[in-house]
């Protein structure tokens, strides 16, 4: 059954150049994006006046290993800033839009993550949020004292453990921890101070941060997995989900089940998670006009970046023996990186025989999320249908260019979401657990303490 018409949520998830592996090379895009924090400003602040939800950024902790040929003609995670440096230093142009970033939960420690993004929280006035990921490239893990990188359930263990310290240090501190009274002399109560004292299999921290508690009471946790642990991950512990199948039969199938499984096995509301496929958009005044922006953007790929690409995806398997315009290879073994990326591009391929140099267009595309193509009513069509199907609750727009692409879904699109009475004309909350409709988490101490009371 249909949904009644609500609000959808969007997201405005920035690569630097846009999320075509050729972005770089449009004639529109800024060349430089990585490391042009004016750039930056400018579509953060395109993104605001757009009433957008949040602004999301990914992060890669390596330059990945690959033939340098095709590495050299890519811009896609080589010279870019830090994420957290780069949202933090949005938080003072930006005044109302949700700021959300990656870290590592292979190659960062609890205390830091916990730390960070709290600082971030109160820094944007309750904005933050932290996409939880495991790192998917052996590269990552030979600049973090490694050889190789950890397995796949091993990653999911460690995800786990993870977050669960560090929510457990959000609520270090009781939100009314802090008297600092001048006269008295008292700073905090000791008694609305909590010590974690974890020990566990991955990690041992003692806590307590020495933070207070940030204005959400925990920054919003955004997470991607579609495999069984993923999921797992994200009914745990997410409120936003960015991750989905790209049809939306499979995605209806996995809104539903990540959505129960956070009831049924975790006790969790299951409104509280938000599930946002990402949604790459080629959108013109005519369809003609945005099949070819969709063709030039295409056109603008390198060969050798288009088999490296699928390559990567499929877990560094090497392409060269075969014919780039033939199948793919049989029983390619399952990568060890994104194992729901590597499912949908081999099951794709064998399901519309697709040759190899066409798959790699779909992966360079949007790194394998929804691509569409068409006018503001057709783009908002396909949006309002899974929207109302419960295929999901909204969605991270991945521009495959900056600035342009972007300017063209806020000019064309965002105004015939708001004409359906889909999406915001305006903010109606300070936080992002306001635009998202997520509530404020209660201290798991001070929860405790009720419980025990009654």
């Amino acid at each position: 059954m249909a949904r009644p018409k609500g609000q959808l949520r969007l997201g405005a998830f920035f690569n630097p150049t846009g999320h075509h592996v050729a972005s770089w090379r449009h004639p529109g895009a800024q060349a430089d994006a990585g490391i042009n924090f004016k750039h930056y400003v400018e579509i953060a602040q395109t993104a605001e006046r757009a009433k957008f939800d949040m602004i999301f950024l990914a992060d890669n902790i390596c330059v990945r290993e690959a033939n340098m040929e095709a590495l050299s003609r890519s811009a896609q995670y080589i010279a870019n800033f830090e994420p957290i440096t780069l949202i933090s230093a949005l938080a003072g142009v930006t005044e109302r839009i949700g700021l959300t970033c990656t870290a590592s939960t292979s190659y960062n420690e609890p205390f830091h993550v916990a730390r960070k993004f709290a600082s971030l929280d109160h820094i944007s006035g309750g904005r933050a949020g932290w996409n939880l990921v495991t790192s998917g490239m052996a590269a990552e893990a030979r600049n973090f004292n490694r050889d190789a990188h950890f397995g796949h359930a091993e990653r999911y263990e460690r995800a786990n453990e993870f977050a669960e310290i560090v929510t457990a240090l959000w609520d270090s501190w009781d939100d009314d921890a802090f008297m600092r009274d001048k006269a008295s002399g008292d700073f905090f109560d000791p008694e609305k101070l909590h010590t974690l004292n974890h020990k566990g299999k991955h990690f041992s921290v003692r806590g307590p941060l020495n933070i207070p508690r940030s204005p959400q009471g925990h920054p919003v946790i955004v997470q991607a997995g579609t495999s069984d642990d993923g999921m797992d991950v994200a009914a745990r512990f997410a409120e936003v989900i960015f991750g989905a199948p790209l049809t939306k039969e499979a995605s209806q199938t996995y809104f539903k089940e990540v959505k129960t499984r956070a009831q049924d096995k975790f006790g969790r509301n299951p409104d509280h998670l938000k599930v946002m496929p990402g949604l790459s958009i080629y959108v013109a005044r005519t369809e003609a006009e945005a099949n070819e922006k969709f063709d030039y953007q295409n056109s603008l790929m390198h060969p050798v970046v288009a088999r490296e690409i699928l390559s990567t995806v499929l877990g560094n398997v090497d392409l060269t023996p075969y014919d780039f315009d033939g199948p793919l290879p049989e029983n390619l073994p399952m990568s060890n990186a994104s194992q729901s990326t590597f499912k949908y591009v081999t099951e794709l391929a064998r399901k519309d025989k697709l040759s190899m140099r066409q798959i790699a267009q779909v992966v360079a595309g949007a790194r394998a999320k929804m691509v569409i193509k068409g006018t503001p009513a057709q783009v908002a069509d396909h949006m309002e249908h899974w929207f109302v199907d419960e295929a999901a609750d909204g969605f991270n727009i991945m521009p495959p260019y900056l600035p342009g692409s972007f300017n063209d879904f806020v000019e064309l699109v965002i105004p015939e979401l708001q004409r359906r009475g889909l999406f915001r004309t305006e903010y109606t909350g300070r936080t992002l657990r306001d635009h998202l409709g997520l509530p404020r988490p209660p201290s798991r101490y001070t929860a405790s303490a009720k419980e025990a009371a009654e």
